[in-house]
């Protein structure tokens, strides 16, 4: 889906696929490690401007991730390292207000755009 909104904004290949691998490891991060309850609600938000992509992926847990070394025989952990390594820069954010958990955002710099 997010791969179909950011066609309308005719990014550059290179940063459509950053921006949809980064994502697709955040919402599983959030899937596996964010949603204490089944059917509970994640949200991404993806914002661009003439500059910069902005996405974010919001979920019910407050836990913050961390940025880990995967051993080599470890089937994963190396989610956030991979979203550091496509983007520029990610974090962390408190929910909207009134709402329980967290974000963790990435941004990447938009250079060459149409």
């Amino acid at each position: 889906m997010l791969a179909e909104h950011l066609a309308q904004t005719r990014l550059p290949s290179e940063h459509l696929d950053n921006a949809v691998l980064a994502v697709d490891e955040l919402f599983v991060n959030a899937v596996e490690h964010g949603s204490p309850d089944r059917g509970d609600m994640i949200t991404v938000i993806a914002e661009c401007t003439e500059h910069e992509l902005r996405v974010a992926v919001a979920d019910r847990s407050p836990t913050l991730p961390c940025l880990r070394t995967a051993d080599d025989a470890e089937e994963s952990g190396r989610g956030l390292a991979i979203v550091a390594a496509l983007t520029d820069d990610w974090g962390t954010a408190p929910p909207d207000p009134g709402t329980p958990g967290k974000k963790v955002w990435f941004t990447l710099t938009l250079r060459g755009m149409p």
